[in-house]
């Protein structure tokens, strides 16, 4: 079992910067690959980023690349998510996840568990 919360979502306008953290209980971190979500009003919940177990190897959707970047710290039992130039259609709650895995993927029906979420606004 592992519990995931996030917390640094907040107000950022738009060019700004925020740096979400997600904090994993329990002793077995670095047995997950570990996610980001989001999930704006109205629309489906879709991939951010994703990290290997290890921390060796990243991936992230088109729409964010080059702009986020995920990290872990698995002495720490964190995984990070650095969102630079954010844009108004990057407002959404955003969800840490994990999978008992390797590596990460990119749908949410792969990963065996949640966060409550954070919100992220971007005003326009």
């Amino acid at each position: 079992q592992v519990q995931l919360v996030e917390s640094g979502g907040g107000l950022v306008q738009a060019g700004g910067s925020l740096r979400l953290s997600c904090a994993a209980s329990g002793r077995t971190f670095s047995s997950y690959a570990m996610g980001w979500f989001r999930q704006a009003p109205g629309k489906e919940r879709e991939f951010v980023a994703g990290i290997s177990r290890g921390g060796t190897s990243t991936n992230y959707a088109d729409y964010v690349k080059g702009r986020f970047t995920i990290s872990r710290d698995n002495a720490e039992n964190t995984v990070h998510l650095q969102m630079n130039s954010l844009k108004p259609e990057d407002t959404a709650v955003y969800y840490c996840a994990a999978r008992l895995a390797i590596g990460p993927r990119t749908s949410v029906a792969d990963y065996d568990y949640w966060g409550q979420g954070t919100q992220v606004t971007v005003p326009s």
